[in-house]
């Protein structure tokens, strides 16, 4: 019997109701009584960032019959309670325990996986201190707030062994996998072309400080981004999404999810473009300041161009285009070009991609049988990369030449100094 297996043991019995003396009614499913496992066998999860987004997460996990979500972690008391209150209904059982520090969770030997849907600025932090603590992860996108933060992360998991699934769900997603099929096994003829959409950042108004509101840990909140005032907005994730100091804006929050299948159909899961050049439009005042229009040229070893712009410009998507026709797809919408590829079908000795139809239950498979997820930490920093190069091309108006083994530019000490950021104090990777 293993050191976690009897930590985890104690710690559940420590934790029941029973334990403790009270008179709580035990449902049969938590006992495992009814046919589904016992908790002392189910993955145990624990969640760090329970807002609008890590609560759409957790709802994957909670419909697992063979995980137990037993912690919950936010600064935000109200939403922090609410989503405790959700998972004990969820049981119908007390259970659930409720942090305000990321770190008291980590160090808990009975959590196999931690799910981090946090604010962006957070999340490679928040993923390092689980992967330290021997937990495999769930991270939501994008990755990191810089291309180093990344990197570090990357190290962090090969060198721990760990699993990795990264939020980016539409690899699990039938007719995403079904385009790429199209696209990799020459469907389209010879590609050449990739032009991907994604909705813009907004620019906002300037508000004046307020004082925090007791319910917020601000100062956890702010963690590693330089200190402002408290205002009433900049907490939101409307307006958080949109400003630097906290994300790179939707050229990466929404941009991500598209240019990592623009990735899978190009078969670059592994490296990156050559060249890159584009321009952006950013606020010169208010609260939110990330780019609010881009458009982005990449270019691949193989010749393959991606054309990356909001979608104010081009259809909201992914578009292959090759020489005998297209494919574009969306998450309401696969189409093509003859139709007749629709009713195309992939034979046996032809490529098929990693079937995936559920991404939260794809990590819990991977975690009973330590295979690799749909969207692994290697695949997840290739795509993540082109958010950081095209955020960095747009700030500097010009062709910058990219490197993608070594991971860094061509003799271009300004492009390679955005590569990382500076931490505030005392937090570092």
């Amino acid at each position: 019997m293993t050191t976690k297996q009897i930590s985890r043991r104690n710690f559940l019995k420590t934790t029941t109701p029973l334990a403790a003396g009270a008179p709580w009614f035990i449902p049969s499913s938590a006992l495992g009584l009814d046919g589904s496992p016992a908790p002392s066998n189910r993955v145990t999860i624990g969640a760090i960032g329970v807002g609008p987004q890590g609560n759409g997460v957790l709802g994957g996990f909670l419909g697992q019959p063979d995980v137990q979500v037993v912690a919950v972690c936010d600064v935000n008391t109200q939403r922090r309670e609410q989503t405790r209150q959700r998972v004990d209904q969820q049981y119908k059982a007390k259970g659930c325990t409720a942090y305000n520090d990321f770190r008291e969770l980590c160090a808990r030997p009975d959590i196999d996986v931690v799910s981090i849907a946090s604010t962006d600025h957070w999340h490679v932090l928040h993923a390092l201190a689980a992967v330290r603590g021997g937990k495999d992860v769930y991270v939501e996108k994008p990755l990191g707030l810089s291309l180093a933060q990344d990197q570090a992360l990357r190290a962090e998991v090969q060198r721990r062994g760990r699993l990795f699934q990264f939020g980016t769900q539409q690899r699990s997603s039938s007719h995403f996998r079904l385009a790429c099929e199209l696209v990799r096994n020459g469907r389209i003829g010879k590609l050449h072309t990739i032009r991907v959409a994604a909705p813009p950042s907004h620019g906002s108004g300037n508000y004046p400080p307020t004082p925090v509101p007791d319910w917020l840990d601000y100062e956890m909140w702010l963690g590693p981004a330089p200190w402002a005032p408290f205002t009433d907005n900049r907490v939101i994730n409307d307006f958080w999404w949109h400003i630097s100091d906290y994300a790179l804006g939707f050229v990466a929050g929404w941009g991500i999810h598209h240019v990592d299948i623009a990735q899978w159909g190009n078969d670059t899961d592994l490296t990156g473009p050559v060249e890159i050049e584009g321009t952006g439009v950013f606020p010169t005042d208010g609260l939110c300041n990330c780019a609010t229009a881009w458009n982005i040229e990449m270019n691949y070893a193989h010749g393959v161009r991606m054309i990356f712009t909001d979608d104010q410009q081009a259809a909201h998507g992914i578009r292959f285009e090759g020489s005998d026709g297209w494919v574009f797809v969306h998450r309401s919408l696969l189409d093509a070009h003859p139709k007749s590829l629709l009713q195309s079908v992939i034979g046996p000795d032809e490529v098929h991609l990693y079937d995936s139809r559920h991404h939260q239950k794809n990590l819990i498979d991977c975690f009973k049988s330590r295979g690799q997820t749909v969207c692994p930490i290697e695949v997840a920093v290739r795509s993540d990369a082109l958010c950081h190069l095209s955020d960095i091309a747009m700030r500097l108006g010009r062709k910058l030449h990219w490197d993608p083994q070594a991971e860094r530019f061509h003799n271009d000490d300004t492009a390679n100094r955005m590569l990382a950021r500076t931490l505030r104090s005392p937090w570092r990777l």
